[in-house]
């Protein structure tokens, strides 16, 4: 019977013996070596049932397929969208995986998404040379309405998320906002601007706790018991005030692992 010689959320080096026994799978950021899994990298220790991975501390978003992303149109050309990831690389959004309806050569694309739209849309292919194709086919998937967009650390989204929503779903019942978070590190939040501000802040909060344990605990005392100063919107909150555009009517807000 194995056991775990380091616990859950606890921060690990390179070489660091995580657990003993044959009956842990090494995950993401770690290895096994004879009965041990042995951190292989800097992170948080994370476990799901018999499976150990490490949450990296930091880092750039790199697209995976399976995401789902919160993207910004940054281009349009004849075949679809071009949109930003958060992430160094680019995604294309073709008329083929921009609705469920037909979507005919040479019609007007700005009818469906215009430069500057953000959309919650999620990856479908990423080439060996990281060329990305993204669709809007799917449940949820749609373009994002009035809010505010903010940027977080991607390594910290599990985190925001929770386990099964839980963090995420505690930040919106105590804000009464919509909240969507997008695996790339991107947040939309929309709700009355005090409201947004105590989302934004939680948030932030999370951010800069996420190693501690106990972080849920200080959430529930800090979401219902501290008040939180009006302030401007720093560089990383983007204002989303537009109107739906015709083939993209919202759904139902999710947050996304």
């Amino acid at each position: 019977m194995g056991k775990m010689l380091l616990s859950e959320k606890e921060i690990v080096v390179p070489g660091d013996i995580i657990a003993e026994g044959m009956n842990f799978i090494p995950g993401a950021g770690t290895f096994r070596e004879g009965d041990n899994i042995i951190a292989s990298k800097l992170g948080m220790i994370s476990t799901s049932g018999s499976l150990i991975k490490l949450l990296p501390l930091s880092g750039k978003y790199m697209p995976k397929v399976g995401d789902t992303i919160i993207c910004k149109v940054i281009d349009l050309s004849m075949s679809g969208w071009r949109v930003d990831t958060n992430s160094a690389y680019s995604a294309m959004l073709s008329i083929k995986e921009a609705s469920s309806r037909y979507i005919s050569r040479g019609a007007d694309l700005t009818r469906y998404f215009r430069v500057g739209d953000y959309i919650l849309t999620k990856i479908i292919n990423v080439t060996s040379q990281k060329l990305v194709d993204l669709t809007m086919k799917g449940p949820g998937l749609r373009r994002l309405s009035a809010g505010i967009v903010i940027s977080v650390n991607p390594s910290k989204v599990p985190r925001i998320i929770g386990k099964n929503g839980s963090m995420v779903s505690l930040i919106k019942q105590a804000t009464n906002c919509s909240i969507v978070v997008g695996q790339n590190g991107l947040v939309w939040i929309q709700g009355n601007p005090k409201d947004q501000v105590k989302a934004i802040s939680a948030i932030r909060k999370i951010e800069e706790e996420a190693h501690i344990s106990g972080l849920t605990e200080r959430m529930e005392k800090s979401l219902n018991g501290v008040a939180h100063s009006p302030k401007e919107y720093s560089s990383k909150e983007t204002s989303v005030n537009v109107e739906f555009s015709e083939e993209n009517q919202a759904g139902e807000e999710q947050s996304f692992e």
